[in-house]
């Protein structure tokens, strides 16, 4: 039995939901773009008046990783004296 109903994908109420979805996806972008620029600004705003500490927080920033990644290197790599015994 053949019948000429559109497939289910192709109908109206579809193509509103996309349109919506869609609108609402941008609507979601906007905001998170608007607050990301909110963001750099408080911090540029906040590293002019305190460069001093802006600095000690970069430099406290910089430790913390360089250690992380020297501890993660070591965890997963092994130690090299382990290798040469």
């Amino acid at each position: 039995m053949v019948t000429d109903t559109p497939p289910a994908n192709d109908t109206p109420a579809t193509d509103t939901a996309v349109a919506e979805a869609t609108a609402e996806a941008k609507s979601f972008l906007a905001k998170a773009q608007e607050a990301i620029e909110d963001a750099v600004e408080t911090t540029v705003e906040a590293v002019k008046e305190h460069p001093i500490a802006a600095a000690g927080i970069a430099a406290g920033v910089a430790a913390a990783v360089g250690g992380a990644a020297y501890a993660a290197s070591k965890l997963l790599g092994g130690s090299d004296e382990e290798s040469e015994g």
